[in-house]
């Protein structure tokens, strides 16, 4: 059977979720897209033209070809987020939203009290809900109880490239879960997304890590790999750690 990832009741065959900002150029965006073998793409709404009365990075992106998850990024309050995944759905984009509601200009924390909210008022509203949150498994419970199709916690601060720091939390929440959970905001290169997938997330998101890299294209190719080599060696089941040394070749049965 394939190995697919189903959120909200839509599948998907990528593992990789990128976003559309912070490219040098559309030209590039488009070809990093491509690259990335991604299907579902994030889309800052408050950094778009919605009424399309100019040039926008939604003229560059192809809905069939592409998932499209708003996300309200630069909302530091529960009523910008709920508003601005309403302004999404009314401009067409869709009812599958990555929720962010940030609570500190300088780290670009969740503030996750106001998250919580937000995403119980917008699951009411038949919202899909993927809400950016910390690596916090009791709230990661609560978000999930509140109806959200997938957490999304973080690995490091947005665009820092640190990797994740901790791994034990993000291990505690996927004991604690049973929706996916998507390693949001943070990575730096191929082998953070790599360890995510071998942790057994479900799928990784990043922009900066590709976007801002010195070739954007090659990037997204590299996070593509990466990540498909994670969710390889997490499904094969890697060999438990030892202290000591356990030979290849066994000494027993030799001739001489």
């Amino acid at each position: 059977m394939a190995d697919t990832l189903t959120i909200g009741g839509k599948t998907f065959r990528s593992r990789l979720l990128v976003g559309t900002g912070k490219y040098p150029d559309y030209p590039t965006m488009v070809r990093a897209l491509e690259a990335s073998g991604a299907e579902i793409v994030t889309v800052a709404v408050r950094r778009v033209n919605l009424d399309r009365s100019k040039e926008s990075l939604l003229d560059h992106v192809d809905p069939r070809r592409y998932t499209l998850l708003p996300n309200t990024a630069a909302c530091f309050t529960e009523e910008d987020a709920v508003r601005t995944c309403h302004l999404a759905r009314e401009a067409g984009m869709s009812d599958m939203v990555k929720l962010e509601v940030i609570g500190d200009e300088k780290t670009l924390f969740p503030d996750t009290q106001a998250l919580l909210a937000a995403a119980k008022r917008l699951v009411k509203d038949g919202f899909v809900v993927l809400p950016y949150t910390n690596d916090d498994p009791i709230m990661a419970k609560r978000l999930e109880d509140a109806g959200c199709a997938a957490v999304m916690p973080l690995a490091a601060p947005i665009g820092s490239g640190l990797g994740i720091r901790n791994p034990y939390n993000i291990r505690i929440i996927l004991e604690t879960v049973k929706v996916p959970v998507i390693v949001d905001a943070g990575v730096g290169t191929a082998s953070d997304a790599a360890m995510a997938l071998e942790l057994g997330c479900d799928g990784v998101l990043m922009n900066t890590a590709i976007a801002s890299a010195k070739d954007p294209v090659l990037m997204a190719e590299a996070m593509r790999d990466g990540v498909s080599a994670g969710r390889k060696s997490f499904l094969a089941g890697r060999i438990p750690k030892k202290l000591y040394a356990t030979a290849s070749s066994p000494l027993d049965g030799t001739f001489f």
